[in-house]
C-alpha cells in the first residue's frame, strides 16, 4: 500500500512538473517558435486586455468622478495620445523582442540596486495582472447575475460565481492553454461591434432629446461653478480612471508575434518596430474613441442612483444601456460578448504571469526550481486570485484602485526608462518632454495611492513576498554551477592541446599588475606549497568579477601569454562557481582530470560568506569544492581542489 501511494505521489509530482515555463506559448515565447501575424491581427491580442476594460471602466469613472466623468476621461485620453503613446512607441524601438520597459530599466540600472528595483516593479506588474484576473472575473459575474435571463438563485452569490470562473480558468491552464489569435480576432470584433451599437444608440438618444445634455450641463456647473473649477477638479480625479491606460505594456510584449519586413535585421527589426507602432497607435485611437463616447452616454443617460451599491448599472454601465435601449435580446448578446472578452483578458493576464518568471527571476537565481513549471505556478496564482476575490467580495469598484496602482506603476516605469534613455543619448529636448510625462504619471500614481491605498498595500505585499522568496532562493541556489555555456578561444584550446599527461594543473590567481614577475612569484609559491614538480606544466586560471547581482552567465575564456606563462582568463558574476564550471568543462572536453591549486584566505569566514552571497567572491577554495561536490557526486571523476599556505 505504501509503495502504491509512493508511486501515485511520483506521478502527481511528474505531472505537476511536466510542462516547463519556457515551453508556454504566448506573447513572450522565444521568437524562433512564435508564429508571426500581421500587426492588425495582433491588435486583437492586445485588445482582449485593453478593450475589455470597457466592460467596467464607464461605471468606475462615474463612481469616481460623478458628473465630471466625461471631462476627467478627456484627461485620460490626452495622456493616452500625447503621453503614453509616444513613450511606448519609443519603448518598442528600444525593446523590439518584447522585453518591455522593465528590461530597459534593467539595462540602465546595474548591480543590486537595479535588481531590487526590477523586483519592486515586478511586484506592481503582479498586482496589475492578478487584479486583471480577479476584476475581469468579478465583472463577468456582474454581467451574468444581472442578466434578466440568469437563474434567480445566482443573485447574492457573486463571490461564489467569481470563484467558479477563476477555477475554470485555472483548470484550463492546468490542462494546457494555447493562445489562439483567431479566437481573439472574433472576440474583439464582436465586442467592439456591440459597443459601437450601444454608444451609437446612446448618442442618438442624446441628439434627439437635447434636454438630457442640458440637464447634465446644468448639474455640472451648478455643482462646480465656472469651467476652470470643472477642469481643476477633473484634474484631481482623473488618476482614478487610469484603468483606461492598461493596454500599452501588453502591446509591447506582443512584439515577437508581429510580422515585420523580410529584410529585418535580427538585432533591430525595423519592419517589426514600424508595424508595432502602427499596432500601438491603432489600439490607442480605438480605445480613446470608445472612452470618450462611453463616458458621455453613460453619464448623461443613466440615473445616478443606478451606480449606487446594488444598482443595475454599477459594474455594467454599457450593458445597462444595451438592455434599456436595444432590448433584452441584444442586451444578452452584449453580456455574452463582454463575458467572453473579460474571460479572455483573465487568460491573457494568467499567461503573462506565467511567462514573467523565467524572463527575470531565474537569471537572478531568485526563483525556486519548481517555479519553472507551469502547473505549480498556475495553482499559486489561482489561489492568490481566489483569496483576493474573497477579500474584496468580488467587487469591481473595490479592486479598481489596486488595478490603477499597478497600471500607473508600469506606465511610470516606462516613461522613466525612456527619459533616462533619451538623456543618455544626449537628446535633451526629448528627455525634457518625456520627463514631463513622467512627472504627470508620478502625480497620477501618488494621487491614486492617496485616494485608494488598497493598491499600494497589495503591491507592497507582492513586493515583500517576491523579495523574500527571491533572496531565500538566491541563497539556496548559490552553489549551483550558474553557467549557461563555456566558450574557449583558439589560444586557450591550443594551451590545452599542448599539455602532456592525463592531468591538468591550474593555479587560481587574482591578477594585479599582470606582469611576468607577478606570475613567476606565484608559480614559485604554489609549487613549493603543493609540491608540484618543476617538470609539470601549469596554467594560471583568472576569473575577474563582474556584476555579482547576475546569476547565470556565459563564460568566454581567453588564452593569454605573459612571457613564458600561460593564463586562462574569464569574467563571471561568481568566482567559485565559474572556476568549478570551467574545471568540469575542461575534464569533459579533454578527458583529463583537472587539479586546481588555491591559497588559504585569511579573515573572518562569516564576512567571507556574506561577501560571496552579495559580491560573488570570498573564501573561494571551499566554495569551489562544494560546488563541484554538488555537481559531480562521483569523487573519482570530480576535479581536485588543493588548498595550502
Amino acid at each position: 500500500m505504501a509503495v502504491l501511494e509512493k508511486r501515485r505521489g511520483h506521478r502527481l509530482r511528474d505531472w505537476l512538473l511536466e510542462d516547463r515555463i519556457e515551453q508556454v506559448e504566448g506573447p513572450e515565447t522565444p521568437e524562433s517558435r512564435a508564429r508571426k501575424h500581421p500587426w492588425w491581427q495582433v491588435v486583437c491580442l492586445t485588445g482582449v486586455d485593453y478593450f475589455s476594460t470597457l466592460g467596467y471602466i464607464p461605471g468606475i469613472a462615474i463612481i469616481a468622478a460623478g458628473v465630471l466623468s466625461p471631462i476627467a476621461t478627456l484627461f485620460i485620453v490626452a495622456l493616452t495620445l500625447f503621453g503614453m503613446l509616444p513613450v511606448y512607441r519609443r519603448v518598442a524601438a528600444e525593446s523590439p523582442h518584447g522585453q518591455g520597459s522593465i528590461a530597459m530599466l534593467e539595462d540602465l540600472l546595474s548591480f543590486w540596486p537595479g535588481k531590487l528595483f526590477v523586483l519592486c516593479l515586478l511586484g506592481f506588474v503582479a498586482t496589475a495582472w492578478i487584479v486583471t484576473i480577479t476584476l475581469s472575473a468579478a465583472d463577468a459575474t456582474a454581467h451574468i447575475v444581472e442578466n434578466p435571463y440568469a437563474p434567480q438563485g445566482l443573485e447574492g452569490h457573486g463571490v461564489l460565481v467569481t470563484l467558479v470562473l477563476l477555477a475554470v480558468l485555472g483548470g484550463i491552464f492546468l490542462k494546457g492553454f494555447r493562445e489562439a489569435i483567431g479566437v481573439a480576432i472574433a472576440v474583439v470584433a464582436a465586442f467592439l461591434l456591440v459597443n459601437l451599437a450601444v454608444v451609437g444608440v446612446g448618442l442618438y438618444e442624446i441628439a434627439t432629446h437635447p434636454g438630457l445634455l442640458a440637464d447634465w450641463e446644468g448639474v455640472l456647473f451648478s455643482r462646480y461653478g465656472d469651467p476652470m473649477t470643472v477642469l481643476a477638479v477633473s484634474l484631481l480625479v482623473f488618476p482614478q480612471l487610469a484603468l483606461g491606460l492598461s493596454g500599452f505594456e501588453t502591446g509591447v510584449s506582443m512584439m515577437p508575434l508581429v510580422r515585420g519586413a523580410p529584410e529585418d535585421a535580427p538585432e533591430r527589426p525595423a519592419g517589426r518596430i514600424r508595424n508595432t507602432r502602427k499596432l500601438l497607435t491603432t489600439a490607442a485611437l480605438i480605445m480613446s474613441f470608445y472612452l470618450v463616447l462611453s463616458s458621455l452616454v453613460t453619464t448623461v443617460l443613466i440615473p445616478p442612483e443606478e451606480f449606487e451599491e446594488g444598482g443595475s448599472a454599477r459594474d455594467r454601465a454599457l450593458a445597462y444601456l444595451a438592455h434599456r435601449y436595444l432590448g433584452d435580446a441584444f442586451g444578452t448578446a452584449y453580456d455574452a460578448a463582454t463575458i467572453l472578452i473579460l474571460w479572455f483578458a483573465g487568460a491573457s493576464a494568467m499567461a503573462g504571469l506565467i511567462n514573467i518568471v523565467p524572463r527575470y527571476l531565474p537569471r537572478y537565481g531568485m526563483a525556486p526550481e519548481w517555479g519553472r513549471a507551469v502547473r505549480p505556478m498556475v495553482l499559486v496564482y489561482t489561489a492568490i486570485a481566489g483569496a483576493m476575490t474573497v477579500v474584496f467580495e468580488a467587487s469591481v469598484n473595490a479592486q479598481a484602485g489596486a488595478y490603477a496602482t499597478g497600471v500607473l506603476a508600469m506606465m511610470t516605469s516606462a516613461a522613466l526608462a525612456v527619459t533616462l534613455s533619451e538623456r543618455r543619448q544626449g537628446h535633451r529636448a526629448a528627455a525634457a518632454g518625456f520627463g514631463l510625462v513622467t512627472a504627470v504619471l508620478v502625480y497620477a500614481f501618488a494621487a491614486n495611492v492617496v485616494a485608494r491605498p488598497d493598491g499600494i498595500k497589495i503591491a507592497t505585499g507582492f513586493i515583500v513576498a517576491m523579495v523574500a522568496v527571491s533572496l531565500v532562493s538566491r541563497v539556496y541556489r548559490s552553489t549551483e554551477l550558474r553557467t549557461e555555456r563555456i566558450v574557449l578561444d583558439e589560444k586557450a584550446k591550443r594551451f590545452l592541446r599542448e599539455l602532456p599527461g592525463d592531468e591538468i594543473h591550474l593555479v587560481a590567481h587574482r591578477r594585479r599588475a599582470g606582469i611576468r614577475l607577478e606570475y613567476a612569484r606565484k608559480e614559485r609559491e604554489q609549487r613549493a606549497i603543493h609540491h608540484i614538480p618543476p617538470e609539470v606544466p601549469i596554467l594560471f586560471l583568472e576569473v575577474e568579477l563582474e556584476d555579482p547581482s547576475e546569476f547565470y552567465d556565459v563564460l568566454e575564456v581567453q588564452g593569454v601569454e605573459v612571457g613564458d606563462y600561460r593564463i586562462l582568463r574569464t569574467h563571471s558574476p561568481a568566482v567559485p562557481n565559474a572556476i568549478a564550471a570551467l574545471l568540469l568543462h575542461l575534464r569533459d572536453i579533454t578527458g583529463k582530470r583537472p587539479h586546481c591549486y588555491f591559497g588559504w584566505t585569511e579573515g573572518n569566514p562569516i564576512v567571507y560568506l556574506f561577501r560571496y552571497l552579495l559580491l560573488g567572491e570570498g573564501d573561494t577554495a571551499p566554495v569551489t569544492r562544494e560546488v563541484l561536490r554538488e555537481a559531480e557526486p562521483d569523487i573519482r571523476r570530480r576535479p581536485a581542489v588543493h588548498v595550502g599556505g
